[in-house]
């Protein structure tokens, strides 16, 4: 039986939380015991973690490093904590730059994992993902280009995708409810980002380039499903309001059941902008296509690699025009079309981005390391 332990910050962000538990929650348990550790209890999906039955540990295994002294010192105290669990390898979904964890993990003689999650590199943090890489045993990769970019040389990747649960993700028929929430017409058409309104995912080039497609076709509508609530959000709001699309785009703001607002949708798109973190293997562009839709992404990373054999899909990042174009193709498509799409989309996730898959790599992975 080999002891894993996911560590995680907090369950308050449920994107990166739903993800640990996903792969958690379907290792072999015949080989494998799990275990959890996290800063805090708060936040509604923890109660989902512990519905899982598996341990939950809550401590700050990240402290701070500067001054060094104090820093080691704070390191060894936490390798004591990890040493109380036992396990055999931790697994890291902290996406940052510390290395800490890392440190305490080392001096505990416990193998150490961590997930690269974007394309953050550079920097004042730079140095910090030089020490994580140095100290850990492997690297769990979510895209192609983090190979090339960041660990050309380097013996610890492994390629590990996010996965996604086609049985939750499936085409359903339209929530009625929502269609009344949201006060949609019959003649109403949709289409929909996920994403939480944060600057990288480019959602100021999605609203200027559909309002060149809204006056063309009157009965589309844009819904942003996700976090609003920062000031990018609110000036994506003002932006709105400014290109006189107060009447076609709804922002529903952050919501826990995707699946029933993607039963709203005909087209869902991704437009994240080629700088900055930019996108590892973003999830919500997998449960779309789980869920029988088409959809369009920006030509970057990751992203390139979940539609790599669906070319005509990918946007060039941050161009208002090449946007527009790709809205107005999509828009004059019927809904059959649509529909034929988004069945050649499910086919192509259940074949290569099933949950099970992510599972299984991780497993091989935790496998190679202890043997």
């Amino acid at each position: 039986m080999i002891r894993i332990l996911f560590t995680i910050p907090n369950f308050d962000s449920a994107g990166s939380g739903k993800a640990l538990l996903h792969v958690a929650k379907r290792m072999d348990r015949t080989r494998f015991e799990i275990h959890i550790a996290c800063f805090h209890s708060r936040g509604e999906f923890f109660k989902e973690v512990e519905k899982s039955g598996i341990p939950v540990h809550v401590f700050n295994y990240t402290p701070p490093i500067k001054p060094y002294i104090k820093g080691l010192k704070a390191c060894y105290e936490i390798s004591k904590e990890f040493k109380k669990i036992n396990p055999d390898i931790i697994h890291s979904f902290h996406y940052a730059a510390d290395y800490t964890e890392a440190l305490a993990a080392k001096m505990a003689g416990i193998k150490w994992v961590y997930t690269k999650k974007n394309m953050n590199w550079g920097g004042a943090s730079k140095n910090g993902w030089y020490l994580r890489t140095f100290l850990a045993s492997a690297i769990a990769v979510q895209n192609t280009d983090m190979i090339s970019d960041f660990f050309r040389n380097s013996k610890k990747t492994t390629l590990i995708p996010r996965g996604v649960d086609v049985d939750s993700f499936k085409p359903i028929e339209k929530n009625e409810s929502l269609v009344q929430r949201w006060q949609l017409q019959a003649k109403d058409r949709v289409i929909m980002c996920v994403a939480n309104l944060v600057p990288i995912k480019g959602i100021e080039i999605l609203l200027q380039a559909f309002k060149g497609v809204s006056s063309q076709f009157p009965d589309w509508k844009l819904m942003i499903v996700g976090d609003n609530d920062n000031p990018y959000g609110k000036k994506m709001l003002a932006l709105t309001t400014e290109l006189e699309l107060n009447e076609k785009v709804l922002f529903c703001g952050k919501q826990n059941h995707i699946q029933n607002y993607l039963s709203l949708a005909e087209v869902v798109v991704l437009p994240t902008l080629n700088k900055g973190r930019k996108e590892g293997s973003p999830v919500s562009l997998l449960e779309a296509m789980a869920s029988g839709k088409n959809v369009l992404g920006s030509n970057i990373s990751g992203i390139k690699d979940q539609l790599q054999p669906f070319p005509d899909h990918l946007v060039t990042a941050g161009d208002i025009e090449a946007w527009k174009s790709a809205l107005l193709a999509c828009c004059s498509n019927s809904k059959d079309i649509h529909e034929k799409l988004g069945n050649d989309f499910r086919e192509y996730v259940i074949e290569n981005y099933h949950i099970d898959i992510e599972v299984r790599r991780c497993q091989d992975l935790y496998l190679k390391l202890v043997n």
